[in-house]
């Protein structure tokens, strides 16, 4: 497999769900927490925005290191490629779209 592993990392983070990719796992020298670096963001080369992978990209583009702690964390999987990044509610797993898909209705009749 060329180049660095690469990872999904999946965690829960303020009702939310979270699916970040990185290069770097392992254990934190904090107790009870994971280390998270390297984090992978798309270049934004192309017209199209994805509202989700901005949204991210705002809140961790920043980061050097996420310390997460162990019971955060849903799953770690070692993947071949990344995909698209997501965010979902953490009851209901549906996913959470930074604007409105369609206008809200009016109720009027």
């Amino acid at each position: 497999m060329p180049g660095k592993k690469l990872y999904k990392v999946t965690f829960l983070s303020e009702g939310q769900t979270l699916e970040l990719y990185a290069r770097h796992i392992a254990s934190s020298a904090l107790w009870g927490f994971t280390e998270v670096g390297e984090l992978v963001f798309e270049q934004g080369a192309g017209m199209v925005v994805d509202p989700t992978e901005e949204r991210l990209r705002d809140e961790f583009g920043n980061t050097r290191v996420l310390h997460l702690p162990m019971q955060c964390i849903v799953r770690i999987e070692e993947v071949d490629k990344r995909g698209p990044l997501v965010i979902r509610d953490a009851s209901s797993g549906d996913k959470i779209m930074p604007f409105p898909l369609a206008p809200p209705r009016s109720g009027g009749k």
